[in-house]
């Protein structure tokens, strides 16, 4: 414990007395200080015991002791030791009408004892208060690495420390999520950390915050502590401690120690998490292949649960592809999602993309979906609120699949993901370009200009007056090369359709007969004219 103005009175040796400021005895001294000057606060720190003999001051005037109390009171210092027999023979009550006053205690220092034995005294018990620590602080770093080295791993570290310091402690993940937190109520109250969290993971590691007791996650007066883990320049997790008052000596040894193990064990998980990538690489590769049985023997116990199940293919490409981008938050939200379930997941990074291929049904594929939907939202928001959105994460996702299946699936992922990018979507599955309409695949400036160039000879001969051939080839197509429906529905002779038909053919130098014809003709007035007509 800290060495009070209490101790030092209770102190027998040095026989102290109490003459004014009782009600604060229980202050810290954090040291004692000789000084016979006028004004000593320039040479003040705060926190000393000043001790004086009033060889410079006139300790009987009222409106001086006035002045020079509540300049050492201002100045920080926590009480007065005033020595009799040496310039005064007793406590002038000027001084203990001030002190009084101020609320600053003041004690009476017999002339038998010496200054230096109370700075002793202050300086035994500083030594003996700061080796508590130092031994408390090693003893909570061996019991931290003890419960780091435990099967709960960093949950049981986290209890150790809050233990330690008389309150909580959380840890947040690369993407800024709660993995663990003591004691448990504390999720509550580090989960609404998450912005405070955020801004600190965009800092270059190591860095730090300090949080009032205003912040968002601070209840009943906490003071909350945030610190960067990771060896390099990004972060790769962030701890929360929350107490009550600032860290001690012996506090801070415990996080100090707790960032420590905490890196540690985030780096060698990051090790371990790029050799499992770089076997999941590995693993894809001979499924795309068409080799699953290699594919099956690589992937061992790490990966092989993941293919006796139906899994899905996702493949996400993004303009921005740094790990703070929308693609390295896509690829970080499959593996947490994924770690917190228990299930294996494949994140693969291909340049500018990022394959996925996760359990059907399972928890990365959801999380994936969900957060592609909440960056489309976003972007919807941007694009009504300023216009327009810049380009961002597009992702394609594939029908549900085995290992022998992985090629077409690719393939199906690749088709989606080409389809959101002409859509300006942030996800397109499979399912939607199998089951719908073939019509939006046609809004491509290279398929307009096809359909202009292969129409433009009928459109420039309706111009001139001689004839509906769009509308009447249009009209013939949607019939199915019925003549009579057709020429109903134009309300002309079938005869007059027939002549327009054959001037068709004639302009165009194609035979209506040929089936590939027709097909390309149809795309192309559903290219110039859209689904409404």
């Amino acid at each position: 414990m800290p060495l009070t103005l209490a101790s030092l009175v209770n102190h027998s040796a040095l026989r102290l007395t109490v003459l004014a400021g009782a009600e604060r005895l229980d202050t810290p001294v954090r040291w004692a200080h000789v000084s016979e000057l006028a004004d000593p606060v320039p040479w003040m720190d705060g926190g000393e015991l000043l001790l004086i003999t009033a060889m410079k001051i006139d300790a009987a005037d009222r409106e001086e002791m006035r002045r020079y109390v509540r300049r050492l009171v201002r100045a920080g210092v926590v009480g007065l030791g005033f020595a009799v027999g040496v310039n005064y023979d007793e406590v002038p009550g000027a001084l203990v009408e001030a002190a009084a006053e101020e609320g600053l205690p003041l004690l009476e220092v017999p002339r038998r004892t010496p200054f230096l034995a109370i700075t002793k005294a202050v300086s035994a018990a500083a030594a003996a208060d700061q080796y508590h620590a130092v031994t408390a602080g090693f003893e909570a770093q061996r019991e931290l690495t003890r419960a780091a080295l435990a099967p709960e791993g960093p949950a049981a570290l986290l209890a150790r420390l809050a233990a330690h310091l008389g309150g909580w402690a959380a840890l947040y993940d690369a993407s800024g999520a709660v993995v663990a937190a003591a004691p448990p109520w504390a999720a509550r109250r580090a989960a609404r950390l998450g912005p405070d969290v955020k801004r600190l993971r965009e800092r270059p590691a190591p860095a730090s915050a300090v949080l009032g007791p205003d912040a968002a996650g601070a209840e009943g007066g906490d003071r909350v502590e945030l610190q960067s883990l990771g060896s390099g320049r990004r972060t790769r997790g962030v701890l929360a401690v929350g107490t009550d008052a600032p860290l001690g000596t012996a506090g801070r040894y415990a996080v100090n120690s707790a960032v420590a193990l905490l890196t540690l064990t985030t780096e060698r998980s990051r090790a371990l998490q790029d050799a499992e990538a770089r076997l999941g690489a590995a693993v894809l590769r001979m499924l795309l292949a068409d080799e699953p049985g290699h594919a099956r023997a690589v992937a061992g116990e790490l990966y092989g649960a993941l293919l006796d199940e139906p899994f899905r293919m996702l493949v996400a490409e993004a303009a921005d592809t740094g790990p703070e981008g929308e693609l390295g938050a896509l690829a970080d939200t499959a593996e947490t999602a994924a770690s917190r379930a228990a299930e294996p997941v494949l994140v693969v990074p291909e340049g500018e993309r990022v394959v996925v291929l996760a359990r059907d049904g399972g928890a990365a594929v959801a999380a994936c979906v969900a957060y592609a939907r909440t960056v489309e939202a976003r972007r919807g928001a941007a694009a009504e609120r300023e216009g327009g959105a810049e380009p961002g994460v597009a992702v394609g996702l594939s029908a549900p699949t085995g290992p022998t299946g992985a090629g077409t699936a690719f393939h199906q992922a690749e088709q989606a993901l080409s389809v959101a990018r002409r859509r300006g979507r942030a996800l397109v599955e499979h399912e939607e370009v199998a089951t719908g309409s073939v019509v939006p695949l046609l809004a491509d400036d290279a398929v307009r200009a096809f359909a202009d160039g292969l129409l433009r000879a009928l459109h420039e001969h309706d111009a001139t007056g001689r004839g509906d051939l769009v509308a009447s080839l249009r009209a013939w197509l949607a019939r199915h090369g019925q003549w009579d429906a057709a020429a109903a529905d134009l309300g002309v002779h079938r005869h007059t359709l027939r002549y327009r038909m054959r001037r068709v053919e004639e302009i165009l130098g194609r035979s209506l007969d040929d089936p590939d014809v027709r097909m390309e003709l149809w795309l192309a007035l559903k290219a110039t004219t859209g689904p409404s007509h």
